[in-house]
């Protein structure tokens, strides 16, 4: 018996002959923070001034294997558990899609509350394109986002009307895109809207300009992290790259004058790491973790497959540098000050079918990009 072993793309790639559905496109909800939409991360836990660790992971929700996300859950609880407090990661940014497959405040209990019970940290988040979907067959009308900022944007810290734990209180994000402003790093959330491969409005283009800017005149003291949930560049079968937050991104890089040192997404189902050459041969690190629970998870596009093409020149001098497919995962980041420049730190690690004396997950990439002092 043979086996064909079938080549994947090493770069990102572009799905071919997708429909438009700019038709869902949603409107925002109203920002219950002021302007420029800050949140300093010392308002809701103190972290260290020179080092600290915080949990990434996307695509969390879903309700045929729940079991994916509760494991994910259970492994970033456990490691918050056997590390020191001053090592133990400080909380969870979620890429999106914390619910499946409409933003209804009734899928809330079962796929976020109930499994994120016993994470015993704070949880920031920005919205996936399925948070942000209204069904139109629910029989009580309600707008895009209404659970997600009731859940994540709320004005004060407080008990969440459908959540029946009380343990976890709503969060005080000023806006459905805003910043979270740390010791080492200021992290920007955007919010990417419902289509397939996202949509950004003026006032959304506007601000973040305004916030690149601003997040730049605290360099060298401070990194410039920027979290959106479609994913710029990837090599995957469902979704391939994003042509339009590519060009969002290179053109607010280019009127700002400024590019972050690190972006990174969800919606596509597994882990991708990509670096991004520029013609003044800096390197932009783009990555993807959006395998945090959802039972479909994404293969990579084979290069004969005629459905797919890296022939693009938006896709140019871009490379996959490692990637981790069909398998359950969540990154535990690092971001320390040192003599030279801040050094930001990834270990990426995923579910294992262990046994009793098998590790239940293992680390599948390792990274660290030093920011240097200039």
């Amino acid at each position: 018996m043979t086996f064909e072993i079938r080549k994947k793309y090493d770069r990102p790639v572009i799905k071919l002959h997708q429909p438009d559905d700019s038709h869902k496109i949603q409107p925002l909800p109203a920002s219950g923070g002021d302007y420029p939409y800050h949140l300093d991360l010392g308002t809701i836990i103190q972290v260290p001034q020179d080092k600290f660790s915080f949990h990434m992971a996307g695509d969390t929700g879903g309700m045929r294997y729940p079991e994916g996300q509760q494991k994910v859950a259970r492994e970033m609880r456990q490691q918050i558990a056997e590390n020191d407090t001053t090592e133990a990661p400080a909380f969870l940014y979620h890429l999106g899609d914390v619910v499946y497959h409409f933003g209804e405040a009734e899928h809330y209990e079962r796929q976020f509350f109930k499994p994120y019970k016993e994470y015993p940290r704070p949880i920031f988040a920005i919205a996936g394109n399925h948070d942000s979907d209204v069904n139109p067959n629910n029989p009580i009308p309600y707008k895009s986002l209404d659970a997600f900022t009731a859940v994540f944007c709320d004005t004060e810290r407080r008990d969440i009307p459908f959540s029946e734990s009380k343990l976890r209180k709503s969060m005080v994000q000023p806006n459905v895109y805003w910043t979270l402003q740390t010791p080492l790093a200021n992290i920007i959330g955007l919010h990417s809207n419902v289509p397939k491969y996202g949509y950004i409005g003026e006032d959304q283009r506007s601000w973040f300009v305004e916030e690149l800017k601003a997040a730049a005149a605290e360099r060298p003291d401070k990194i410039i992290i920027v979290c959106i949930h479609h994913a710029p560049y990837t090599a995957d079968v469902n979704h391939g790259s994003s042509l339009e937050m590519i060009t969002f991104l290179e053109a607010a890089f280019e009127e700002s004058g400024v590019r972050p040192d690190v972006i990174f997404s969800g919606h596509v189902h597994n882990y991708q790491r990509f670096h991004k050459t520029y013609a003044d041969g800096n390197i932009l690190p783009f990555i993807v973790c959006g395998a945090g629970g959802f039972d479909e998870l994404h293969d990579l596009a084979d290069t004969d497959d005629p459905a797919y093409t890296d022939n693009h020149p938006l896709l140019e001098n871009v490379h996959l540098e490692h990637y981790c497919v069909m398998k359950h995962g969540f990154l535990n980041m690092t971001l320390e000050r040192t003599a030279t420049g801040i050094n930001l730190t990834g270990e990426y690690y995923i579910l294992c079918d262990a046994t009793d004396d098998q590790p239940q997950v293992a680390r599948m990439d390792s990274f660290s990009y030093l920011v240097q002092n200039k």
